[in-house]
C-alpha cells in the first residue's frame, strides 16, 4: 500500500524525480498542450470554447472518479458506458415525476448493477473483466428495451429544476462543472483521509497482505464497484439534464475513455497507486486533444481516438519504465 505522498524520506534524488514524473507528468503535459493550443488557435481560449470543454468534460470526469477507485483496487469496470446511457434515459423518463425521481431512479438502478458487479467479483471471485462485460451488455439491453430499440426518446421539461442542474450557471460557470468539482473534492478526502481509502490502497497493493492486516477486502471491492455504478448513473442523469433528453446512443466507448483518463492521470492499472486529482487532469488532457483536432478541421474526428490511444500507450510505457527504474534504484 503506497499513497502518492508516502514516498520514503530517504529516497534518492532519482527516485524522487521518477515519483514526481509519475504523479505530475500529465499536469505538465496538459499545461504545455494548453499553451501550444492557445498560441496556435485564436478561438481556443474564447469563453464559449472553454465553457463547452469544461461542461463536456464534467460527465466523463464523474465516470472517471468512480473508475479511479476501481482501478486502484486492481480491478476494471467495463459497464460504466452502458450505465451512463441507461442513467440518462432513466433520468429523462423520471423527470416527468419531479427532480427527485429523475436523480434517484438512475442512482438506484445503476448503483444496484454496480453492487451486483461487486458481489460477483468479491464474493464469487469472478474476473472483473468478465463480470463487468456482462453488466455492460445487460445494461445496454435494458436501455434498448425501455426505449423500443432506441426509437423512443424521453424529453426533459426545459423549465424544470432538473434541467437547471444541467443548463444552469453559477458565477458564469455551468452547474455540472461545480457539481463535478464538489464530487472530486469529496472523493479526494475519502481516498486520502479515510480508513476506507486506506483499504482501497491496501487491496490494490497486495490483496493477501491486506487481508492478513485485517482489511475487509470483499467489502471494499463491493463498495468501489457500487460507487462506480453510482457515478456512471449520476453522470448520465446530469448529461440528460444538460441535453434535456435521454439519448440512447451515448456512452459507447466511454468506459475506455474513463480508463484512459485515469491511467494518463498517473493511476497504475496494476492497482495500489493513484490519486483523484490525476484523473481530472487526464480527462482535461483528453478533451484538449479532442478540441485541438476539431480546431484543425482538416483532420477527421476519428484521429481523436488515434491520438488518444497513442498517448495512452506512451503513458503506460512511461509508467512501466519508471516502475522498473524505481525498483532498480
Amino acid at each position: 500500500m503506497k499513497k502518492p505522498e508516502d514516498e520514503p524520506t530517504g529516497a534518492s534524488r532519482s527516485e524522487r524525480v521518477s515519483a514526481l514524473a509519475q504523479q505530475h507528468g500529465a499536469l505538465v503535459t496538459l499545461v504545455v498542450a494548453v499553451i501550444v493550443a492557445s498560441l496556435s488557435f485564436d478561438t481556443f481560449l474564447t469563453g464559449d470554447n472553454l465553457e463547452n470543454m469544461a461542461v463536456s468534460s464534467a460527465f466523463l470526469a464523474v465516470v472517471a472518479l468512480g473508475m479511479t477507485f476501481v482501478i486502484i483496487t486492481g480491478g476494471i469496470d467495463l459497464s460504466v458506458g452502458s450505465l451512463f446511457a441507461l442513467g440518462g434515459v432513466l433520468a429523462a423518463w423520471g423527470s416527468q415525476y419531479g427532480t427527485a425521481v429523475a436523480l434517484l431512479l438512475p442512482l438506484a438502478v445503476c448503483g444496484l448493477i454496480g453492487l451486483v458487479n461487486g458481489l460477483l467479483i468479491a464474493r464469487s471471485r469472478l474476473a472483473p473483466f468478465i463480470v463487468t462485460l456482462a453488466a455492460m451488455l445487460g445494461a445496454r439491453g435494458i436501455l434498448l428495451s425501455i426505449t423500443d430499440e432506441g426509437s423512443k426518446t424521453y424529453l426533459v421539461d426545459k423549465d424544470s429544476f432538473f434541467a437547471t442542474l444541467g443548463q444552469g450557471k453559477v458565477l458564469g460557470i455551468g452547474a455540472p462543472v461545480w457539481i463535478t468539482l464538489a464530487l472530486f473534492v469529496a472523493g479526494a478526502v475519502v481516498l486520502r483521509r479515510s480508513r476506507f481509502g486506506q483499504y482501497v490502497y491496501a487491496v490494490g497493493g497486495n490483496e493477501d497482505a491486506a487481508a492478513l492486516m485485517g482489511a475487509p477486502v470483499a467489502r471494499t471491492k463491493v463498495t468501489v464497484y457500487t460507487l462506480s455504478g453510482l457515478c456512471a448513473g449520476l453522470a448520465g442523469a446530469l448529461n440528460a439534464a444538460w441535453l434535456v433528453s435521454g439519448v440512447t446512443i451515448l456512452g459507447s466507448g466511454m468506459e475506455l475513455e474513463a480508463i484512459s483518463a485515469v491511467v494518463i492521470g498517473g493511476t497504475l492499472l496494476t492497482g495500489g497507486f493513484g490519486f483523484i486529482s490525476g484523473s481530472l487532469v487526464g480527462v482535461l488532457l483528453l478533451k484538449v486533444i479532442q478540441n485541438v483536432i476539431n480546431q484543425i478541421g482538416s483532420l477527421d474526428s476519428a484521429y481523436q481516438q488515434v491520438v488518444s490511444g497513442a498517448f495512452l500507450a506512451l503513458v503506460v510505457i512511461a509508467q512501466t519504465w519508471l516502475g522498473r527504474r524505481r525498483r532498480v534504484l
